[in-house]
Protein backbone atom coordinates (compact mmCIF):
# COMPACT_ATOMS: atom_id res chain seq x y z
CA UNK A 1 0.00 0.00 0.00
CA UNK A 2 1.29 3.58 -1.04
CA UNK A 3 2.34 6.07 1.75
CA UNK A 4 3.14 9.60 1.58
CA UNK A 5 6.91 10.16 2.87
CA UNK A 6 7.01 10.72 6.78
CA UNK A 7 8.82 10.84 10.08
CA UNK A 8 7.24 7.40 10.67
CA UNK A 9 5.77 7.51 14.74
CA UNK A 10 7.87 5.89 17.48
CA UNK A 11 5.71 2.73 17.88
CA UNK A 12 4.84 0.51 14.69
CA UNK A 13 0.99 -0.06 13.68
CA UNK A 14 2.73 -3.65 12.47
CA UNK A 15 5.32 -5.42 13.23
CA UNK A 16 6.42 -8.84 11.38
CA UNK A 17 8.74 -11.30 12.92
CA UNK A 18 10.85 -14.08 11.44
CA UNK A 19 11.46 -16.61 14.37
CA UNK A 20 14.51 -18.10 13.18
CA UNK A 21 17.18 -19.79 15.04
CA UNK A 22 15.36 -22.01 17.56
CA UNK A 23 17.41 -25.61 16.17
CA UNK A 24 20.59 -23.87 16.68
CA UNK A 25 19.61 -22.58 20.02
CA UNK A 26 19.03 -26.34 20.65
CA UNK A 27 22.16 -27.38 19.40
CA UNK A 28 24.12 -24.95 21.67
CA UNK A 29 22.56 -26.59 24.64
CA UNK A 30 23.00 -30.40 23.12
CA UNK A 31 19.27 -30.72 22.72
CA UNK A 32 17.27 -32.02 19.67
CA UNK A 33 16.29 -29.32 17.67
CA UNK A 34 12.96 -29.86 18.81
CA UNK A 35 13.17 -28.87 21.79
CA UNK A 36 14.15 -25.69 20.28
CA UNK A 37 10.95 -25.52 18.43
CA UNK A 38 9.11 -25.97 22.04
CA UNK A 39 11.42 -23.15 23.69
CA UNK A 40 10.02 -20.96 20.31
CA UNK A 41 6.55 -21.56 20.96
CA UNK A 42 6.90 -20.48 24.55
CA UNK A 43 8.20 -17.10 23.42
CA UNK A 44 5.29 -16.02 21.43
CA UNK A 45 2.52 -15.71 24.75
CA UNK A 46 4.93 -13.07 26.00
CA UNK A 47 5.86 -11.28 22.96
CA UNK A 48 2.54 -11.07 21.97
CA UNK A 49 1.72 -9.29 25.36
CA UNK A 50 4.52 -6.62 25.12
CA UNK A 51 3.56 -5.96 21.86
CA UNK A 52 0.01 -5.00 22.56
CA UNK A 53 1.60 -3.42 26.09
CA UNK A 54 3.61 -1.20 23.76
CA UNK A 55 1.03 0.09 21.67
CA UNK A 56 1.73 -2.92 18.61
CA UNK A 57 -1.84 -3.26 16.80
CA UNK A 58 -0.69 -5.82 14.72
CA UNK A 59 2.11 -8.51 15.24
CA UNK A 60 2.61 -11.19 12.31
CA UNK A 61 5.00 -14.67 13.31
CA UNK A 62 6.43 -16.15 10.71
CA UNK A 63 5.69 -19.72 11.96
CA UNK A 64 6.39 -22.33 9.15
CA UNK A 65 6.64 -21.73 5.47
CA UNK A 66 6.09 -23.55 2.42
CA UNK A 67 9.36 -24.95 2.10
CA UNK A 68 9.45 -25.92 5.57
CA UNK A 69 7.66 -28.94 4.53
CA UNK A 70 11.05 -30.83 2.43
CA UNK A 71 12.60 -30.75 6.59
CA UNK A 72 12.95 -34.41 7.90
CA UNK A 73 9.56 -35.83 8.53
CA UNK A 74 10.09 -36.42 12.27
CA UNK A 75 10.89 -32.54 12.96
CA UNK A 76 7.55 -31.72 10.01
CA UNK A 77 5.26 -34.04 12.08
CA UNK A 78 7.20 -32.45 15.60
CA UNK A 79 6.45 -28.86 14.10
CA UNK A 80 2.79 -29.99 13.63
CA UNK A 81 2.13 -31.28 17.12
CA UNK A 82 4.31 -28.61 19.05
CA UNK A 83 1.65 -26.18 17.15
CA UNK A 84 -1.79 -28.22 18.08
CA UNK A 85 -0.06 -27.83 21.69
CA UNK A 86 0.68 -24.11 22.12
CA UNK A 87 -2.98 -23.58 20.76
CA UNK A 88 -4.14 -26.29 23.30
CA UNK A 89 -1.91 -24.58 26.00
CA UNK A 90 -2.17 -21.01 24.83
CA UNK A 91 -5.28 -19.87 23.29
CA UNK A 92 -7.52 -18.53 26.19
CA UNK A 93 -4.90 -17.29 27.38
CA UNK A 94 -4.56 -15.48 24.30
CA UNK A 95 -7.93 -14.63 24.13
CA UNK A 96 -7.95 -13.14 27.50
CA UNK A 97 -5.10 -10.98 26.20
CA UNK A 98 -7.39 -9.57 23.64
CA UNK A 99 -5.83 -10.82 20.84
CA UNK A 100 -7.74 -11.42 17.09
CA UNK A 101 -5.69 -14.40 16.14
CA UNK A 102 -5.49 -14.81 11.89
CA UNK A 103 -4.16 -17.46 9.89
CA UNK A 104 -2.01 -16.56 6.81
CA UNK A 105 -1.00 -19.31 4.14
CA UNK A 106 -2.99 -22.44 2.92
CA UNK A 107 -3.98 -25.50 4.44
CA UNK A 108 -3.12 -28.02 2.17
CA UNK A 109 -1.17 -31.08 3.51
CA UNK A 110 -2.40 -29.80 7.50
CA UNK A 111 -3.87 -32.25 8.94
CA UNK A 112 -7.89 -32.06 9.24
CA UNK A 113 -7.48 -32.05 13.24
CA UNK A 114 -5.39 -29.50 13.28
CA UNK A 115 -7.13 -27.45 10.70
CA UNK A 116 -9.68 -27.34 12.71
CA UNK A 117 -7.94 -26.22 15.68
CA UNK A 118 -6.63 -23.21 13.62
CA UNK A 119 -10.23 -22.35 12.25
CA UNK A 120 -11.36 -22.47 15.90
CA UNK A 121 -8.96 -20.26 17.32
CA UNK A 122 -9.55 -17.66 14.71
CA UNK A 123 -13.15 -17.75 15.24
CA UNK A 124 -13.13 -18.03 18.88
CA UNK A 125 -11.05 -14.48 19.04
CA UNK A 126 -12.35 -12.71 15.31
CA UNK A 127 -14.10 -10.31 17.62
CA UNK A 128 -11.07 -9.55 19.98
CA UNK A 129 -9.03 -6.00 18.79
CA UNK A 130 -6.13 -5.12 21.27
CA UNK A 131 -3.93 -6.99 18.89
CA UNK A 132 -4.19 -8.88 15.53
CA UNK A 133 -1.84 -12.02 16.02
CA UNK A 134 -1.26 -13.43 12.57
CA UNK A 135 0.42 -16.29 12.09
CA UNK A 136 1.70 -17.54 8.79
CA UNK A 137 1.12 -20.78 9.00
CA UNK A 138 2.20 -22.73 5.44
CA UNK A 139 2.76 -19.79 4.29
CA UNK A 140 4.85 -18.35 1.56
CA UNK A 141 5.17 -14.87 0.01
CA UNK A 142 5.11 -16.38 -3.95
CA UNK A 143 2.44 -18.56 -3.24
CA UNK A 144 0.54 -15.93 -1.54
CA UNK A 145 0.50 -13.54 -4.58
CA UNK A 146 -0.12 -16.84 -7.07
CA UNK A 147 -3.37 -17.16 -5.35
CA UNK A 148 -4.43 -13.63 -5.63
CA UNK A 149 -3.70 -13.43 -9.30
CA UNK A 150 -5.27 -16.74 -9.45
CA UNK A 151 -8.66 -15.35 -7.73
CA UNK A 152 -8.45 -12.48 -9.58
CA UNK A 153 -8.89 -14.10 -13.04
CA UNK A 154 -11.13 -17.14 -11.89
CA UNK A 155 -12.94 -13.57 -11.19
CA UNK A 156 -12.91 -12.75 -14.49
CA UNK A 157 -11.05 -9.32 -14.11
CA UNK A 158 -9.28 -8.49 -17.16
CA UNK A 159 -5.23 -8.85 -17.02
CA UNK A 160 -4.58 -5.20 -18.41
CA UNK A 161 -7.05 -4.42 -15.16
CA UNK A 162 -5.46 -6.00 -12.37
CA UNK A 163 -4.01 -3.09 -10.05
CA UNK A 164 -2.22 -3.39 -6.90
CA UNK A 165 -5.23 -2.39 -4.89
CA UNK A 166 -6.84 -5.80 -6.58
CA UNK A 167 -3.65 -8.04 -5.38
CA UNK A 168 -3.58 -6.14 -1.92
CA UNK A 169 -7.62 -7.41 -1.43
CA UNK A 170 -6.35 -10.85 -2.15
CA UNK A 171 -3.62 -11.43 -0.24
CA UNK A 172 -3.97 -13.78 2.88
CA UNK A 173 -3.13 -9.96 4.65
CA UNK A 174 -5.99 -8.67 3.39
CA UNK A 175 -7.07 -5.85 5.51
CA UNK A 176 -4.14 -5.49 7.70
CA UNK A 177 -1.68 -2.53 7.11
CA UNK A 178 1.81 -3.43 5.69
CA UNK A 179 4.41 -4.37 8.23
CA UNK A 180 6.13 -1.10 9.56
CA UNK A 181 8.68 -3.27 10.60
CA UNK A 182 10.10 -6.67 9.96
CA UNK A 183 12.44 -8.16 12.68
CA UNK A 184 14.51 -11.28 12.23
CA UNK A 185 16.37 -13.11 14.93
CA UNK A 186 19.47 -15.39 14.80
CA UNK A 187 21.35 -12.80 12.70
CA UNK A 188 20.34 -13.52 9.11
CA UNK A 189 19.36 -11.10 6.53
CA UNK A 190 17.02 -12.24 4.30
CA UNK A 191 12.87 -12.13 3.99
CA UNK A 192 13.16 -16.23 3.39
CA UNK A 193 9.94 -15.87 1.04
CA UNK A 194 8.19 -13.93 3.98
CA UNK A 195 5.60 -11.00 3.23
CA UNK A 196 7.50 -10.42 -0.30
CA UNK A 197 4.64 -8.64 -1.62
CA UNK A 198 3.87 -6.42 1.85
CA UNK A 199 7.10 -5.52 3.06
CA UNK A 200 7.95 -3.48 0.01
CA UNK A 201 8.95 -0.52 2.31
CA UNK A 202 9.14 -2.05 5.39
CA UNK A 203 12.31 -0.86 7.96
CA UNK A 204 14.21 -4.11 9.13
CA UNK A 205 15.90 -5.01 12.24
CA UNK A 206 18.12 -7.46 12.71
CA UNK A 207 19.75 -9.41 15.97
CA UNK A 208 22.42 -12.53 16.16
CA UNK A 209 19.92 -13.56 19.48
CA UNK A 210 17.89 -16.62 18.60
CA UNK A 211 14.25 -16.75 18.96
CA UNK A 212 13.90 -18.45 21.87
CA UNK A 213 16.16 -15.77 23.95
CA UNK A 214 14.30 -12.69 22.30
CA UNK A 215 12.49 -10.80 24.33
CA UNK A 216 10.86 -7.73 25.77
CA UNK A 217 13.89 -5.64 26.04
CA UNK A 218 14.58 -6.71 22.59
CA UNK A 219 11.11 -5.94 21.15
CA UNK A 220 11.49 -2.50 22.55
CA UNK A 221 14.98 -1.77 21.55
CA UNK A 222 13.88 -2.92 17.68
CA UNK A 223 11.15 0.08 18.18
CA UNK A 224 13.17 2.10 19.53
CA UNK A 225 15.69 1.77 16.37
CA UNK A 226 12.79 2.38 14.24
CA UNK A 227 11.56 5.01 15.65
CA UNK A 228 14.95 6.85 14.47
CA UNK A 229 14.72 5.90 11.21
CA UNK A 230 13.06 8.29 8.52
CA UNK A 231 11.07 6.59 6.00
CA UNK A 232 10.72 7.88 2.64
CA UNK A 233 8.40 5.63 0.48
CA UNK A 234 10.75 5.64 -2.55
CA UNK A 235 10.41 9.69 -2.22
CA UNK A 236 12.36 12.35 -0.67
CA UNK A 237 11.43 14.48 2.59
CA UNK A 238 10.87 18.09 2.69
CA UNK A 239 14.03 18.56 4.06
CA UNK A 240 15.76 16.68 0.87
CA UNK A 241 13.52 18.57 -1.78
Amino acid sequence: MSSEPNVHPAVPRHIAIIMDGNGRWAKQRGLPRLAGHHAGTENIRRIVSASAELGVRYLTLYAFSTENWTRPSAEVEGLMRILSEFLDRELQNLHREGAQIRHLGRMDNVSPSLRRKIESACTLTEQNSRITLAVAFNYGGRADIIDAVRALVTSGVAPEAITEAQIDAQLSTRGMPDPDLIIRTSGEWRLSNFLIWQAAYSEYWTTPMFWPDFGPDQLRQAISDYGQRERRFGGLLRAEE
